[in-house]
């Protein structure tokens, strides 16, 4: 093997293990922030794992159990995005590390630089699978209540089991997805020679719509840090910046620019949401999720069209100063327009929520009546098409805000003809 090959396996070894050691950090210091540590039998580094193959791509099913006399439903469909947000910006960062001085690449070199970080996380990503397996009982200890349910053989179990497959599929999408997005992000990333000349119209969009979703997340770190140490909670605030985070950052970007969501939240147990949301969530039907829904509860919801304003005119200013001078705004509206739809739509398929957990016992109570129930979905056209609308529009006015401010002027082309170093 040459030289060349070595480092590639190298290099490709450390941005995925970094990649998973940065997710298994912030997915157990969320879990323990959140009380999993005191879970019964051992069940905590099963759970970290868990949420690392869930974070990274892969499924997991959650099953329940109450013994001969009861019976237990449950399921879960929730992606823990802090935790996957963490392990993209790491691994992405390392990948494109190595090719940070590089204008054009060959394309089959560019697939191999992918496939080596791609076959190495899957195989990662089917040992926290197989360790991601584990059954704990929900009553422990002396209490009378466990004591009747180990006689009865009612004692309510829940299970959890990282599907295999189905985790190396969407795990190989995932990072695959990852990769081609660091790309599209990075200015200095070299490209085929066939494809220079989709530079100008991809990569200043990408690349704002990129620092706009991060910086919404970080908007809401610093929100949520100021929240824990002033308002009480603070582990359980902290457990869902560690957990969650963009999922709540995200949902209020859409909100901002008119976005909905459907959402029904029912059982004994509050959220760890905002309490508003919780409010407006609660209810036996689904209710709409709204910048006017919320503001019905709390006139401070308002707040949220205007930051989502100004951040999407940022966004709109970022990529003008990012293009060539010579582009014109209808384009920067068509740019920023469809790389706005395209993070809205997938920002809406990875904030899906639902989650559900039933306990019956003698036939009395159903599977909803000593459990609970949430759910939350987007109204996909009407939150992608807003989406579409507003990154043209911000695309626009800021292509004619960028005029005064320092412009770099025409921005060369990566020529075909400059070689590798």
């Amino acid at each position: 093997m040459s030289s060349t090959s070595v480092r590639a396996w190298r290099e490709a070894l450390a941005a995925v293990v970094a990649g998973f050691a940065v997710m298994t950090v912030v997915a157990a210091a969320g879990l323990a922030c959140a009380g999993a540590a005191d879970l019964p039998g051992g069940a905590f580094p099963h759970v970290v794992a868990a949420v690392v193959v869930m974070a990274a791509g892969g499924e997991v099913g959650v099953t329940g159990s109450a013994g001969l006399l009861g019976g237990a439903g449950a399921s879960l469909s929730v992606l823990p995005l802090s935790v996957s947000l963490a392990g993209a910006l790491t691994t992405g960062y390392l990948f494109l590390r190595p090719l940070r001085h590089r204008a054009v690449a060959r394309p089959r070199e560019l697939l191999a630089r992918a496939a080596l970080p791609a076959v190495l996380w899957l195989v990662l990503l089917a040992l926290f699978a197989l360790f991601a397996d584990h059954t704990f009982r929900l009553l422990n200890g002396d209490s009378p209540l466990a004591d009747l349910g180990e006689v009865l053989d009612t004692t309510p179990t829940v299970g959890f089991r990282a599907d295999l497959p189905a985790t190396l599929g969407f795990g190989l999408l995932w990072i695959l997805g990852l990769l081609l997005i660091a790309l599209l992000v990075s200015r200095r990333a070299p490209l085929p020679a066939g494809l220079l000349r989709f530079h100008t119209a991809v990569r200043p969009a990408a690349f704002a719509t990129a620092v706009l979703l991060v910086g919404y997340v970080a908007l809401a770190l610093v929100i949520g840090l100021v929240v824990a140490c002033t308002q009480g909670h603070a582990t359980r605030t902290l457990a869902v910046l560690l957990l969650g985070l963009p999922n709540l950052a995200w949902l209020a970007l859409t909100l901002g620019f008119g976005g909905a969501w459907q959402g029904r939240a029912e059982g004994p147990f509050g959220l760890p949401v905002p309490q508003l949301l919780d409010r407006v969530l609660r209810g036996p039907d689904l209710s709409t999720l709204d910048v006017s829904s919320l503001a019905r509860h709390d006139g401070r919801a308002w707040w949220l069209v205007a930051v989502a304003a100004v951040a999407l005119l940022g966004a709109g200013v970022l990529a003008a100063v990012r293009s060539p001078a010579g582009v014109r705004a209808w384009r920067h509206a068509l740019h920023l327009g469809v790389a706005l739809a395209l993070a809205t739509l997938t920002v809406c398929l990875l904030g899906r929520v639902q989650a559900q957990f039933g306990l019956s016992l003698l036939g009395i109570g159903d599977d909803s009546g000593l459990g609970g129930r949430i759910e939350l979905t987007p109204s996909l056209w009407r939150t992608t098409g807003l989406g579409l609308l507003w990154g043209a529009v911000a695309g626009f006015l800021g292509a004619f805000l960028a005029r005064p401010l320092h412009h770099p002027g025409p921005v060369d082309e990566p020529s075909p003809a400059r070689q590798e170093r």
